[in-house]
């Protein structure tokens, strides 16, 4: 099997890429290597999947229309797994023409490669962040996700639409996977693990933001690659029992899936940060700030329609995932 995989040098990209390869599969990975975060990081996740020859990379940016209608005419891929995004909350609110570039046109010309080139499946990378100003636990793909809070969940909404359109118009399989809070070796260093971790090693405070009283469905990457592998290989198909009466938005009369993948477990900010001081064996000096714009006080997965369709469910605890991130980061920053 040929899979493309967008973001290939990227956190989740690089894992699953590896996963993939490891099985036998044939990986052709697409990045543009920007300078979101640290590209050295970006080009170490690469060389270490370069050493199997059978992946192929191509650095493009996905909103070059030519190049992608190029990529996917002169590569016969089976499955497409779209990773590639800009990521990030904060970052959309100083940044947010980067969001429609990458999010919203980028994802266009992947859906147009899809629908030209005969893919079995596209899977796709949407976000928990979709929930918004959602109150209801746990977040469900059966919720109504219509007030998101901040343009990069905007984007990934967005993509939910645009996908279910391609599924409806052409018949195109698409699985949109809701990722909550990935952490682990290899992460993205603007995240909250990375940053913590960094700033207490050098003796630095920590912004700790809500003053400690997030919660978040922290989900170990491990966790996160299963489900994606299974998921490719479950290609949806419509459901019968679909009614527009009463429209279930994690399903459709198309060929059309959505799926969160997180820990079902939320964790308190302060106790995630008590784990990370008993691996690092030292004490954070906390800044205690308000929420900022954009973020949401909690998140939770449902993980309901994982389990009952894959038989899956992720169960990496805090203390096993933190301490394997942070035997990576002392390995790999000396």
């Amino acid at each position: 099997m040929t899979y493309l995989v967008t973001g290939a040098a990227g956190f989740i990209g690089y894992h699953l890429s590896m996963r993939l390869l490891e099985q036998g599969g044939r990986v052709i990975g697409v990045d543009n290597l920007n300078d979101y975060y640290d590209v050295n990081l970006k080009k170490t996740r690469l060389r270490k999947l370069e050493e199997n020859p059978e992946f192929s990379f191509f650095k493009l940016n996905l909103v070059d229309r030519k190049e992608i209608e190029k990529l996917f005419s002169e590569n016969k891929f089976d499955y497409v797994v779209n990773l590639a995004a800009q990521a990030g909350v904060r970052y959309s609110l100083t940044n947010p023409h980067a969001y429609i570039d990458s999010n919203i046109v980028g994802f266009l010309n992947i859906l147009e490669g899809c629908r030209h080139n005969d893919i079995k499946h596209l899977v796709y990378a949407s976000s928990s962040s979709v929930y918004g100003a959602n109150t209801k636990m746990p977040f469900s793909v059966h919720h109504n996700v219509d007030h998101p809070v901040s343009l990069y969940a905007a984007t990934k909404k967005s993509n939910e639409l645009m996908a279910h359109t391609y599924s409806s118009l052409y018949k195109l399989p698409c699985t949109g996977l809701r990722f909550f809070t990935v952490y682990g070796p290899l992460g993205r260093p603007d995240m909250a693990l990375f940053l913590f971790t960094k700033a207490i090693i050098e003796n630095r405070a920590i912004d700790v933001f809500n003053h400690g009283k997030m919660k978040r469905d922290f989900t170990y990457i491990d966790d996160i690659v299963e489900g994606v592998i299974r998921l490719i290989h479950t290609v949806p198909g419509p459901d019968q029992s679909w009614n527009g009466d009463e429209p279930d938005s994690a399903t459709s009369y198309a060929p059309y899936k959505l799926y969160n993948i997180g820990n079902n477990n939320p964790v308190e900010l302060m106790k995630f940060i008590e784990v990370l001081e008993d691996c690092l064996g030292r004490k954070a000096e906390k800044n205690l700030l308000p929420i900022q714009p954009g973020d949401v006080p909690a998140t939770y997965a449902d993980v309901d329609d994982l389990v009952n369709d894959v038989g899956f469910k992720p169960s990496t605890s805090i203390e096993e995932g933190i301490k394997k991130f942070v035997e990576w980061y002392r390995e790999y920053y000396k």
